[in-house]
């Protein structure tokens, strides 16, 4: 995925119209992360006591003070403080809802950390913004040169999916080669991608694949097993929030035969005891 670096980099120049708190991104992705920028204010000895005392404060709800800690550490590198002031921004929590400044926290993690190795314990942080940057430009920011763009959506999501084999990077990108947006449509590289996420676990994409394969939308039709991709998602599901999945399973089960029911019940307990 190394060859993809150019392509990258004119989607993070984007970042350069993010909000004052974020820098522009550096010009190559593999050079240097920055030092400290400024001084060490009192009562934080480090960019990590910082990040310690903006958990505590946090956690004990003052939100603000919580802020100040993580604003330091981000400017001093720390690609944790970056995400969870993204995060922090982008759901309005303890702070004014500001998807432009999630956008430019996120792009600072991906353009600093591109090159992280996928088994580093940060990778998962670096592979949750280039998911989020993907989810942007799928829906644009109102008000802001960041408009709707699934063609760097998809590049977004590919470069996560691949490099750091990321779960939900697979799913949304596999629901782009479903839907044909930003890519092609291909059924065969959408069930392929839903494979892999649900192989890890996710949700969704174990409730989509398992559509599909009961249909035989993009590949060879498999009734038990995609049955048993939806008693998978089902039990993991939350019922309000993935009533679609809960809908989904229902139907299945109900159009199913007893002998399809059995064979994936089998195929449920060799995937579980696989995860044991």
């Amino acid at each position: 995925m190394r060859t993809c670096r150019p392509l990258l980099l004119s989607v993070l120049g984007l970042a350069v119209f993010a909000a004052s708190p974020v820098r522009a991104p550096a010009s190559d992705l593999t050079g240097p992360r920055p030092g400290p920028r400024n001084p060490v204010p009192e009562g934080y000895l480090s960019a990590r006591e910082a990040l310690r005392s903006a958990v505590r404060n946090y956690n004990a709800g003052d939100k603000a003070a919580a802020v100040k800690a993580l604003e330091y550490a981000a400017d001093q590198g720390h690609s944790l403080a970056s995400w969870k002031l993204g995060r922090m921004y982008a759901e309005g929590d303890g702070v004014p809802r500001d998807d432009l400044k999630a956008f430019g926290y996120f792009s600072r993690i991906a353009d600093e950390n591109a090159d992280e190795a996928p088994d580093s314990p940060r990778a998962g942080v670096v592979a949750s913004a280039f998911v989020a940057l993907g989810s942007y430009f799928l829906e644009g920011i109102k008000n802001s040169n960041v408009g709707v763009n699934p063609e760097k959506a998809a590049e977004l999501y590919s470069y996560a999916a691949s490099y750091f084999g990321d779960p939900t990077a697979q799913f949304s990108l596999a629901q782009l080669y479903l839907n044909g947006s930003g890519v092609d449509r291909d059924e065969r590289q959408a069930a392929r991608w839903f494979n892999l996420a649900a192989e890890k676990g996710h949700v969704g994409a174990q409730a989509l694949l398992g559509r599909m394969l009961l249909n035989g939308q993009g590949v060879p039709r498999e009734r038990a097993r995609g049955l048993m991709w939806l008693m998978l998602a089902k039990e993991a599901a939350d019922p309000k929030r993935d009533a679609w999945i809960w809908a989904m399973h229902a139907e299945a089960l109900e159009g199913a035969s007893e002998s399809d029911r059995r064979n994936a019940s089998a195929f449920v307990e060799r995937f579980q005891s696989r995860r044991r």
